[in-house]
């Protein structure tokens, strides 16, 4: 069954960003479900990230096509991904099989997203966390989606996030205005 608001966000950003955190409890807050980008990669793709070497943009394309269709499938009952979509081509192309994708992009200091990922068990070693900072290209002003700092709690992001996004509906139908002299 249709939602009146179902949302397709991206949560975006470099890895030790947040990301999954907070796609989390963004879709919990929607009840909508979640889905992490990682789990689509290809075993190539873990493998070559593991071994410390950076993916390429063809690397990339048949993911983030996965992406895309995982949005598109959920249209009309909403959904969360986490993904890195470090350059514009990327989001452009995750836009192109769900139109009405958002982007929340988790942003900061490096060092928090590096001293994440020293604490936490993952296929992707710090030591790529460069080569991705050099690859992103923040949200353009033209993309619709929002900036929030990753250093920030889960909880202030989400309200955050949230409120900038989320646009109350109009009501379905107007509401009846008394005549005037009764």
């Amino acid at each position: 069954m249709a939602r009146e608001f179902a949302p397709l966000i991206v949560v975006m950003g470099v890895s030790g960003a947040g990301k999954s955190v907070i796609g989390r409890a963004l879709a919990a807050e929607l009840a909508v479900a979640y889905r992490d980008g990682d789990d689509l990669h290809s075993a190539a793709n873990i493998a070559k990230m593991a071994s410390g070497v950076a993916l390429t943009d063809e690397d990339r394309w048949g993911w983030l096509e996965q992406v895309g269709d995982y949005l598109a499938a959920h249209v009309d009952v909403g959904a969360v991904i986490s993904c890195s979509a470090l350059k514009r081509s990327y989001r452009d192309l995750i836009r192109s099989r769900a139109p009405s994708a958002v982007f929340v992009h988790l942003t900061g200091d490096p060092a928090v997203a590096q001293s994440r990922m020293r604490a936490r068990t993952h296929f992707m070693p710090v030591s790529l966390l460069r080569t991705q900072l050099e690859t992103l290209e923040p949200l353009g002003p033209d993309e619709r989606g929002v900036a929030a700092d990753m250093a920030d709690a889960p909880e202030r992001i989400v309200t955050a996030v949230l409120a900038a996004l989320i646009v109350e509906p109009p009501p379905t139908s107007p509401q009846p205005q008394p005549s005037p002299g009764v």
